[in-house]
């Protein structure tokens, strides 16, 4: 699963022994060569459709990490992206592969295109902006949210956009119960139950607790118009249903 460049057994037990912020603060050096970095495949697919939805002026990523997910917002915004994060370490390690590669930012000739970009270190359950936002995204980081958490996070996202912006993000369908995905992600979440009930600080990350049923419930109550858009290109399932869909919450 791992890369040699990625973080030894011994790293991840420290980082999994930690809380969410610091545990990300520690991994941030190596967090591009796990595979908890959202992969490309899933990436590639979101930006064309957001463009067809757009055009976009400004766009967040909501729990960016390192920025893997800003690339979409370069492709379909046109005045600013920002991305927000709990980790510094996180931020930090993103801002610095951002400036290497010259993405989006004002820095002289022969950079590559796309709108200046900023780095903001905040709590998603409070977000330090007012409504001027036209897209949200944000890329696996629903589980680091218990489900009593999630209304006031769209809550959060709602008051950042400006009336008909969206809010963005893919959901897989569930492994069928009984497969291999179903029971290894079980297996994950039951471990994660046991380290928080006997260790402190707790570290949230739940694979099984985001329910698209759930989900599409608490948006509507946020405010949100939900359409629902298939992503084929992730595959479908062997009922012909999509893999993968692409939520898009529209602020009232």
């Amino acid at each position: 699963m791992f890369t040699p460049e990625g973080p030894t057994f011994r790293e991840l037990a420290v980082q999994a022994l930690s809380s969410v912020e610091h545990g990300y603060d520690l991994l941030a050096p190596k967090f591009d060569h796990t595979p908890f970095r959202t992969p490309d495949d899933i990436l590639d697919p979101v930006g064309p459709l957001l463009a067809r939805l757009g055009p976009f002026d400004r766009g967040l990523d909501l729990c960016c990490g390192t920025g893997a997910g800003l690339g979409v917002l370069r492709e379909v915004c046109r005045e600013r992206v920002v991305g927000v994060d709990i980790s510094a370490g996180m931020l930090d390690v993103g801002r610095e592969g951002h400036l290497k590669s010259g993405a989006g930012d004002d820095l002289g000739e022969g950079t590559a295109p796309g709108p200046p970009t900023d780095w903001v270190r905040a709590d998603a359950l409070s977000l330090p902006f007012g409504p001027v936002f036209d897209l949200v995204v944000s890329f696996g980081a629903f589980g680091h949210f218990l489900p009593r958490e999630r209304p006031a996070l769209f809550a959060e996202v709602h008051g950042v956009l400006r009336p008909g912006g969206r809010f963005a993000f893919p959901i897989m369908a569930p492994p069928r119960p009984g497969s291999a995905g179903y029971w290894v992600l079980l297996g994950f979440d039951s471990a994660m139950r046991v380290r928080n009930a006997v260790w402190r600080p707790p570290f949230v990350m739940y694979y099984r607790v985001f329910r698209l049923a759930d989900v599409q419930e608490e948006l509507s109550r946020a405010g949100f118009a939900v359409e629902l858009y298939a992503l084929p290109e992730l595959g479908r399932r062997p009922d012909g249903s999509p893999r993968a869909r692409l939520v898009v919450a529209e602020r009232r």
